[in-house]
């Protein structure tokens, strides 16, 4: 199906390369070189072309639908290739949080924001998915993207984990996602208390070099692997752009396991 909110220019750079590939089909073989063409030549083709595009308007839309789905055949095998060229930092960098069956049989990587709306949306998504299959391994990789409100939880949660552990970067984690004020030093350092932790600690870290490291490292993975939204998902070969629901994500993974 043609995408109705596709913005004006890319479609019609799609419609031209469509019909640039119906013009080579309507030519023979020996006269695919519209450069060998008289002037008249190629005005006669061009009206060619044109009418029997205005007799037969449906095969551009047939045109451009084949060629959306040969680019994003495209677009999902590399995807797939730079997942490959980048596992051990996505599947193994030494301190992402690790959850769900940390011994699963397959792995799902979240880059997230505590700020962004659909992050919030597939909190109970992926619970529900864990909860079902459970021999999924979760991955959180912390992707502020959302401005200074999202480096600031991000860098308080990174720090927790520092500080005070797995278990007490998950009580953040959660707290930070169903928060709906502003993060603010005072606001983090009551959240701290409230779960029964020690804030100070944690605070002092929060613009520590491990935790501008840790941030630096997943942002430098997202770029390399073309990520600008959240949240993003990976879940073992298959790099998933957006937000899913859990059945989707559910059939992906008994896909995942098929391919072995």
């Amino acid at each position: 199906m043609i995408e109705t909110t596709r913005p004006l220019r890319g479609l019609l750079s799609t419609f031209r390369a469509s019909v640039a590939a119906l013009a080579m089909l309507a030519l023979p073989a020996q006269a695919v070189d519209l450069g060998s063409m008289s002037a008249e030549e190629r005005e006669a083709f061009r009206a060619e072309v044109r009418s029997y595009l205005l007799d037969n308007p449906e095969v551009i839309l047939e045109a451009i639908e084949i060629l959306e789905q040969r680019q994003a055949v495209a677009e999902a095998q590399a995807d797939v290739e730079l997942v490959a060229s980048n596992r051990e930092a996505l599947f193994d960098d030494g301190y992402s949080w690790v959850g769900g069956n940390p011994d699963g049989d397959i792995t799902l990587v979240e880059f997230m924001d505590y700020r962004c709306g659909y992050c919030r949306r597939a909190v109970p998504e992926v619970e529900e998915l864990l909860a079902a299959d459970g021999n999924i391994r979760l991955i959180i990789k912390e992707f502020p993207i959302l401005g200074d409100a999202s480096v600031l939880s991000s860098r308080f949660a990174v720090a927790t984990k520092h500080v005070a552990g797995d278990e007490a970067y998950k009580q953040v984690h959660d707290a930070l996602i169903a928060f709906s004020g502003e993060p603010s030093e005072v606001s983090l350092r009551r959240l701290a208390e409230g779960l029964g932790l020690d804030a100070d600690p944690i605070m002092a870290a929060m613009d520590s070099d491990q935790v501008t490291e840790e941030l630096r490292q997943t942002r430098e993975l997202a770029q390399r692997l073309r990520i600008s939204g959240t949240p993003t998902f990976v879940l073992e070969n298959e790099l998933l752009r957006g937000y899913l629901p859990a059945d989707q994500l559910a059939i992906i993974a008994a896909e995942q396991r098929e391919q072995g």
